[in-house]
């Protein structure tokens, strides 16, 4: 279990603040979800330079390729790292009939997008305003729209099954509402893929 200060910040002798404002949005009030997210950049300097820009978007950790779990963000801040939602009914498969004609309706990612974020959770996926995100040092090489993330460390792997099953635990979070980023927003499939915990 975690102790989470009065301002959102876990006091573990495994994490180390790094808090970066121009990342935290508005209030979070409750927590229902975690996604895994990998940077697409090769170090952590370089992720927290680009925490820098007042439109940054970023998540609530960062774990850097040799383990070292960074939090960036407060517990009971949003931040901007899901982006577009997928439908869940659509994704798992349970939509029922007038769900599906309310989905097939909406004409690209962005219209979907809009009429998913008008859901309460459960029947959304975790959104920006409920879900906790943690980035993985990675970066990515190849053709523009068709990169490949770099294989996650080890040394990640073990720190983020412990901060998730802390975390999990602390925010009465299921473990069925930890994902990687892909399977809930419209990202490059190979983004944290080899994420395990």
């Amino acid at each position: 279990m975690l102790f989470i200060s009065k301002h959102g910040h876990v006091d573990a002798e495994r994490v180390k603040l790094a808090i970066h404002p121009a990342i935290e949005r508005g209030p979070m009030h409750k927590v229902n979800g975690i996604v895994v997210h990998q940077t697409g950049a090769p170090t952590a300097k370089s992720t927290f330079n680009s925490y820098g820009n007042k439109s940054a978007n970023g998540a609530h950790f960062l774990i850097d390729l040799d383990g070292t779990i960074y939090q960036t963000a407060s517990l009971l801040r949003a931040t901007a790292h899901v982006g577009l939602l997928r439908s869940r009914c659509l994704e798992t498969r349970k939509c029922s009939p007038v769900e599906i004609s309310a989905a097939a309706a909406k004409r690209g990612a962005r219209a979907l997008h809009k009429h998913e974020e008008k859901k309460e959770w459960p029947r959304r996926f975790p959104s920006n305003d409920d879900a906790i995100g943690i980035e993985l040092v990675g970066n990515h090489s190849g053709p523009a729209g068709r990169e490949i993330y770099d294989d996650v460390t080890d040394s990640q792997r073990i720190s983020l099954k412990w901060l998730i099953s802390e975390l999990a635990e602390t925010l009465d979070v299921s473990m069925h509402e930890v994902y990687l980023h892909p399977e809930v927003s419209y990202k490059n499939e190979t983004e944290a893929r080899t994420a395990k915990w």
